[in-house]
C-alpha cells in the first residue's frame, strides 16, 4: 500500500469526481459531495486547503470507500 500523499484540493476533488463524485455546493472553504451507489446516496465535505493534511485526506478515503492505490490511479 502506498503512503497517502499531500494534494492540494483541487487535485482531490478532480480525482473524486473522476470516481462518480459529484460537487453538491460550496460554502466558504468547505466543499460538499455526493455520490450515489445504488439506492444509497454517499455525503462528504472536504476543506478547501492548500495542501489538504494527509490525516484530512486518509479521512476522505475512508468516507469514499476508497482506497490508497484506488486513489492515486484516479490521479
Amino acid at each position: 500500500m502506498n503512503q497517502i500523499p499531500s494534494l492540494p484540493y483541487q487535485q482531490i476533488i478532480r480525482a473524486l469526481q473522476r470516481d462518480g463524485w459529484t460537487v453538491v455546493r460550496q460554502r466558504g472553504s468547505h466543499i460538499r459531495l455526493q455520490k450515489r451507489v445504488g439506492s444509497e446516496a454517499l455525503k462528504m465535505t472536504a476543506p478547501a486547503h492548500r495542501p489538504v493534511k494527509r490525516s484530512t485526506l486518509a479521512h476522505i478515503l475512508k468516507q469514499a470507500r476508497l482506497n490508497v492505490d484506488d486513489f492515486l490511479k484516479l490521479l
